[in-house]
């Protein structure tokens, strides 16, 4: 912001993007990874007789151990998918669909990506009992509601590793570790977790997890499902057809995503701790701003177990559609990618305890790897702006 109080771009390269929870820039070395796949290496992976085959089949086993070593897995416990909504779907409806002999009760939380909860709601409709666990103001569940909640039918839960909308970090040490001790499969969302956090399935006794490659500077398109290599943990295919993918998930493997996934995960492993102590950085500079700079804003979920990249605020007396119709030069979001073109109160900030009111005045920014402190502040500058101008307004009116 300059002296006079105005916003300035003079340093900032616009149109700025902050909705790296939507998805991410694609990483260059990422592109650069894939574009032998693209081009000359072109192969069928499971073309097993001859050279063009047999080298897409290497490059996909070769990212396969890439993504496995990003989670402290074993690349045999990798199952390639289209993305986190597959992989999500695959999970909860291969598990019950396996386990139907035995219970027919699965547990979640209201707070879940829609992907999750659409499934649970398809699953109810089919005979299941879900119980939805709610969160509490800081977005976390309650560990002793998860313990009452299991009973002798209980087959599976899943509770998303962080947040799509709030960036609140669940204790999955802890729930994995109550699932695994009564004999339940543990699954995760870890779409939004993978890449930013750290993130081992041993240590979480997670026995499903799901990932997505284009959160973390990767294709869209592709990703892949952790499935546990124990006998305890059966799955029934969706996708038949084939047989690929252990048989789990049937279909041509999307050779050149599978290679961009791979070097994305090494790439974020191989900078975590460093890329995570600046996005938290960027992040704390962003929130001081706003908060320095304007009265009546709300942080939404813990601060203490959060995304170091995500801030979620509501600006109270200013409808976030509103603003972010203002912020034409900044890219935002109101809420989660995967529920764009609906103008309702997002779910996961009602789970919290806000009105509608409050839900419909909140602003998700998602911090990234290619930001910088001129967007940061340029941003800043121009929330202040718009906000105390709308505030404005709608007191004369």
């Amino acid at each position: 912001m300059s002296s006079n109080g105005s916003t300035s771009s003079a340093s900032a390269k616009l149109p700025v993007y902050l909705d790296n929870h939507a998805t991410t820039p694609l990483d260059p070395r990422v592109l650069e990874a894939m574009m032998p796949f693209l081009t000359s290496k072109f192969g069928n992976a499971a073309s097993n007789s001859h050279p063009f085959g047999w080298e897409a089949a290497g490059a996909v086993e070769a990212a396969r151990r890439q993504i496995a070593a990003a989670i402290g897995a074993s690349a045999q416990e990798i199952v390639f998918t289209s993305g986190a909504t597959e992989s999500d779907n695959l999970a909860l409806k291969g598990v019950v669909d396996a386990f139907c002999e035995k219970g027919n009760h699965v547990i979640t939380a209201v707070s879940e990506h829609k992907a999750i909860l659409d499934s649970c709601k398809y699953l109810e409709k089919h005979g299941c009992h879900i119980t939805w666990l709610p969160v509490q103001a800081d977005g976390r569940i309650d560990l002793g509601r998860l313990k009452d909640s299991f009973t002798d039918r209980t087959i599976l839960v899943s509770i998303m590793a962080a947040n799509n909308e709030t960036g609140v970090l669940q204790p999955v040490e802890e729930i994995g570790a109550l699932c695994r001790e009564r004999g339940v499969l543990f699954h995760s969302d870890a779409v939004q977790a993978l890449g930013k956090i750290p993130l081992d399935v041993k240590r979480a006794h997670l026995d499903l997890a799901s990932l997505t490659a284009h959160k973390l500077y990767g294709p869209k398109g592709c990703g892949a499902l952790y499935v546990r290599n124990d006998p305890s943990v059966r799955l029934a295919p969706m996708i038949h057809g084939g047989g690929h993918e252990h048989g789990l998930r049937s279909g041509t493997l999307n050779v050149p995503g599978i290679v961009g996934f791979g070097k994305a995960c090494e790439i974020a492993q191989q900078n975590l701790s460093e890329e995570s102590r600046r996005l938290a950085g960027l992040r704390d500079r962003l929130r001081d701003r706003l908060l320095a700079g304007l009265d009546q804003v709300v942080i939404n979920g813990s601060m203490e177990h959060r995304l170091p990249g995500n801030l979620n605020m509501s600006f109270l007396h200013v409808e976030g559609e509103t603003l972010l119709t203002g912020l034409h030069d900044v890219a935002l979001s109101s809420g989660s990618a995967c529920s764009s073109g609906k103008t309702e109160a997002s779910h996961v900030l009602k789970a919290l305890g806000l009105s509608d009111e409050a839900a419909g005045c909140a602003i998700r920014f998602g911090i990234g790897r290619f930001n910088t402190e001129a967007e940061i502040d340029y941003v800043a500058g121009r929330v202040i702006e718009l906000v105390k101008s709308l505030r404005e307004v709608s007191a004369l009116s």
